[in-house]
């Protein structure tokens, strides 16, 4: 059987190893070749392709529940649910998610984009299955990375004590923590403890001693330590740290090794209660470049397969805003010890691994676990340190309480430096930092900046780090700055609230934030080519608004337009509307973002397209909001 024949995973039933073995031969040329010609997750996918078989071998689908975490470890998932013919579409606008998506195929039974959910997912599905009187099997698959989350751990600990619900984790572990000299002896160990014999001893034990002439019930105490001692013996020390938490615990097992896995997911779907499968896995494995550059193959733009090289661009690009983030914390940071970088296990993404690399003692990693990030820095700013904790738009969403309640009340000079804000492109609506402007601007004592260019970045990132009498937030795009000129050091910080005039005009006023000043100066290059002159403001706050400069203006001028890269409900717009209307100010407000509807995956600039945020667009609609016309030119 051909990959391209299998439509659905219930097609594995019968397969023999061999053939198993041919059709995860298949899976990674075809996530190989795609990922190299769309860009996307590899590692991720490459590692799991036997662990996905075996276990889809040993379930029915049509009725079984299998919830992946995060997503871009469920490539081969896609590959065997019907979505071999449009994998080609990977990522691109209208073709198949990066992540799951419960919209896109009955087997994507919950979506995933942010770590540490699928156990809770699971157990829900879990739960209501024995409420509903229904009979089928859930499993849940997570990464050990994953594992560092605290929602992950509290799942585990929901799940244990419901010894009667039947749920099975399987524990992806790619890290290297468990080598083969040590690997060994648990992987032998459970084998025993796995074995008919020693199932009849340990689950056996106290009934077989109960038989014993003049012994009967009067040892039973001394009996339950004694079988409890041997379960710990038979069991690896990781594993006995699941079987307290109420899990039994079968691994590790060898994740590629397609018997080894069929046998212990078998055996795994006849224990009742909660089950934790532990399964040793090679990101990247079959690609011997992934394998050896975990790191960076983990994500990759389109690349030559041949040689792992990312394509050559068709001419030199600026810097991209999160290496001009690092590169300039980096050198204030050797200037200041008391600067530390915190990461949520996002180094790379964020460029704080340069920081690490170069000053190691001020770089902060807490694993996948935003909540404790912020509290963490609230507690080193109580004592003097200056926190800088650069985690994605997206990602402090899950610390919004932390923000609040530990830094925000207690007004601590945390520096949140908001990485991938705005439309981030293939990575879909999970990705996109969209609301970051709207939740932070709404807290009090938080003060949220955006630079119009990487030079201002260079600004606001020392802005942030002098303001210490409360805290601040910066957010800023993914992607590559506009070539400006760049200083090494000698930065000035901004004035915290102030705004500056970048082009003058008495038709409309146009206030810009963050990306979408250079837009509104482009559009506003637009409008002038059709007699209407517009003033543009490089608001560089959204809070608090340089009330000073935009009041006068929109009295004089008469017609204010707000544009943001983010939701407009509650958004820059919003906070500029509010404090006119405060203000007793009446004038015609457009607002002009990103509206109440999810971005789907695309490129950023068809997005862009879409929602009606390119600047000939955004001529267009203030042309037709105030002045009731519209011009051919704009397309």
């Amino acid at each position: 059987m051909h990959l391209s024949e299998i439509t659905h995973p219930n097609q594995l039933h019968g397969l023999s190893v061999r053939q198993l073995q041919q059709i995860a031969h298949q899976i990674r040329d075809k996530h190989l070749q795609t990922v190299a010609a769309t860009g996307g997750h590899l590692g991720p996918g490459l590692g799991v392709v036997e662990l996905t078989l075996g276990l889809y071998q040993t379930l029915d689908l049509d009725r079984d529940k299998v919830i992946w975490d995060v997503g871009h470890q469920a490539y081969p998932h896609k590959l065997i649910t019907g979505r071999y013919d449009r994998f080609h579409t990977l990522r691109q606008k209208d073709g198949i998610a990066g992540y799951l998506k419960r919209g896109e195929s009955k087997f994507d039974h919950f979506g995933a984009g942010h770590a540490s959910t699928s156990i809770s997912a699971a157990l829900g599905m879990a739960l209501a299955r024995d409420i509903k009187g229904e009979k089928f099997k859930v499993a849940a698959v997570i990464g050990d990375g994953a594992l560092t989350g605290g929602m992950a751990l509290e799942a585990i600990n929901h799940a244990g004590h419901m010894p009667k619900t039947n749920l099975l984790v399987v524990l992806n572990d790619n890290e290297m923590s468990i080598s083969p000299n040590v690997g060994a002896i648990p992987r032998y160990l459970n084998k025993m403890r796995l074995s008919p014999p020693m199932q009849f001893l340990t689950d056996n034990f106290e009934e077989q001693f109960k038989q014993i002439p003049f012994v009967g019930e009067s040892l039973s105490p001394e009996l339950a330590r004694i079988k409890e001692g041997m379960k710990r013996l038979a069991v690896p020390k990781v594993g006995a740290v699941f079987e307290e938490l109420g899990f039994t615990y079968m691994g590790p097992v060898d994740g590629h090794n397609l018997e080894e896995l069929i046998a212990t997911f078998q055996q795994a779907h006849q224990i009742p209660g909660p089950v934790l499968v532990h399964v040793a896995t090679v990101k990247g494995k079959g690609y011997e470049i992934a394998e050896l550059d975990k790191v960076g193959y983990h994500a990759q733009n389109p690349f030559n397969l041949s040689t792992g090289k990312a394509a050559p661009s068709s001419k030199p690009k600026p810097p991209a805003y999160s290496k001009v983030f690092a590169h300039t914390l980096v050198k204030l940071a050797e200037q200041n010890p008391k600067i530390i970088g915190i990461t949520a296990a996002m180094a790379t993404g964020t460029g704080l691994d340069k920081l690490q690399a170069k000053l190691p003692n001020q770089y902060i990693d807490v694993g996948i676990a935003e909540q404790h990030a912020v509290t963490l820095a609230a507690g080193l700013a109580t004592d003097g340190i200056r926190p800088v904790v650069a985690i994605y738009s997206t990602f402090l969403q899950r610390a919004y309480d932390q923000i609040i309640h530990d830094v925000c009340i207690q007004n601590l000079p945390v520096f949140f430096c908001l990485d991938r804000a705005g439309i981030v492109g293939a990575d879909g609506p999970t990705h996109q930092g969209m609301y970051d402007i709207a939740y932070l601007r709404c807290i009090p004592n938080m003060v949220l900046m955006a630079p119009k260019d990487e030079a201002e970045l260079q600004r606001m990132i020392v802005t942030g780090v002098n303001h210490t009498t409360g805290p601040i937030a910066m957010r800023f795009p993914r992607g590559n700055g506009y070539g400006v000129p760049l200083m090494e050091e000698g930065w000035e910080a901004l004035e915290i609230g102030k705004a500056e005039i970048l082009r003058n005009g008495d038709d409309v006023l146009m206030l810009g934030y963050g990306t979408m000043v250079n837009t509104a100066l482009q559009a506003a290059e637009i409008l002038s080519e059709h007699g209407i002159e517009a003033t543009v403001i490089n608001a560089r706050f959204a809070k608090p608004l340089d009330t000073e400069l935009i009041f006068p203006l929109a009295e004089k001028i008469g017609r204010v337009v707000t544009l943001e890269e983010g939701c407009v409900m509650g958004g820059f717009g919003s906070a500029v509307a509010e404090a006119l209307l405060d203000a007793d100010i009446v004038v015609p407000v457009k607002r002009i973002g990103v509206p109440d509807d999810l971005v789907e995956h695309a490129e950023p600039n068809q997005s862009k397209a879409e929602i009606s945020l390119t600047s000939p667009q955004i001529a267009q609609t203030v042309l037709q909001a105030f002045f009731k016309r519209e011009f051919s030119a704009v397309g």
